[in-house]
């Protein structure tokens, strides 16, 4: 059985709609669909949120799923559910060709970027505990060619985070236009994120 028909049938016998599951795992239902149907594959990170939400275990989601070489891991982190929701369909339209991961804790993000490789992480300044700069430093000491783009409603904290080495900074709500803009500054250029 395909990665898609084994999810489909989790939740299905879970009494959930595909866009029951999304809201779960932060995703957008579109990213569900296309699990479903086999055009894209969820990163380990998400398969394991997945088996949490569908009570079942990691492996049978392992062992369906075959991950491509190769597929850049751009991620979203906001402690806010809502920024979330509303973030990761546009970076999902800006990067087709991405696995497309949102995180409201900085700490899922260190367990994450110890496991994945992360291409493009687009961080919220104000984070909780951890705020968006240091874990911008954690994410480098981790994998030095992290691309950062850092994300906020207030402009006045981008002096702070420039001294990061981050690559980008964004004023809030994302657009797909203003990804794309910033994309030429990339640090490291990552094969993959461009639009076919």
């Amino acid at each position: 059985m395909s990665f898609g028909e084994t999810l489909k049938r989790l939740r299905m016998e879970k009494g959930l709609s595909q866009q029951q599951l999304a809201e779960m795992v932060f995703v957008d239902r579109s990213s569900v669909t296309r699990w479903e149907s086999g055009n894209r594959l969820p990163d380990a990170m998400m398969i394991m949120r997945l088996s949490e939400c569908l009570g079942t275990d990691v492996t049978e989601l392992l062992n369906a799923a075959k991950n491509p070489e190769g597929v850049p891991n751009v991620i979203l982190v906001d402690d806010e559910k809502i920024i979330l929701r509303g973030g990761l369909p546009i970076l999902e339209k800006a990067f087709p060709n991405a696995a497309v991961t949102g995180f409201t804790r900085p700490h899922q993000v260190i367990s994450f970027a110890r496991e994945n490789r992360i291409d493009l992480a687009f961080l919220d300044i104000e984070t909780g505990s951890l705020n968006g700069i240091e874990l911008c430093r954690k994410l480098l000491d981790i994998y030095p060619r992290t691309n950062v783009i850092f994300l906020t409603a207030f402009p006045d904290y981008s002096l702070d985070a420039w001294s990061t080495g981050a690559c980008g900074f964004l004023i809030k709500p994302l657009s797909v236009e203003a990804i794309r803009r910033q994309l030429p500054f990339l640090r490291y250029p990552v094969r993959g994120l461009e639009n076919d």
